[in-house]
């Protein structure tokens, strides 16, 4: 089964989370099969919200959610089940300092 890592802080990461990025993390999944996708997103107000209302379409800059975490990235995961998924999400080093959200794909 598929699951999504959703990587976010509720801060910019520091210049030295930012130069340990994934720190292996990511290659080790990719040799061994298990990522099969993912990547860094600029921030939150380079972000364009798109809604559709009464059939028009409203557009506003930043994020759309009112929130302190923001999405700075993400990986798609193919695992076995949900704990492998885990196991996997708590070893990336941005869980030590943000949190990692994991839900499975549909389909």
């Amino acid at each position: 089964m598929r699951y999504l890592l959703m990587i976010a802080g509720s801060e910019a990461p520091t210049e030295e989370q930012l130069a340990i990025g994934c720190g292996g993390w990511s290659e080790d999944l990719v040799e061994r099969g298990i990522l099969v996708g993912g990547g860094g997103l600029h921030p939150p107000a380079t972000a364009t919200t798109v809604r559709m209302r009464d059939g028009d379409v409203l557009l506003s800059d930043g994020p759309f959610a009112e929130t302190k975490d923001q999405i700075g990235g993400y990986a798609v995961l193919e695992c076995a089940d949900l704990d492998e998924a885990v196991e996997h999400a708590s070893r990336h080093p941005a869980a030590a300092y943000g949190t990692i959200e994991v839900r499975p794909l549909l389909g």
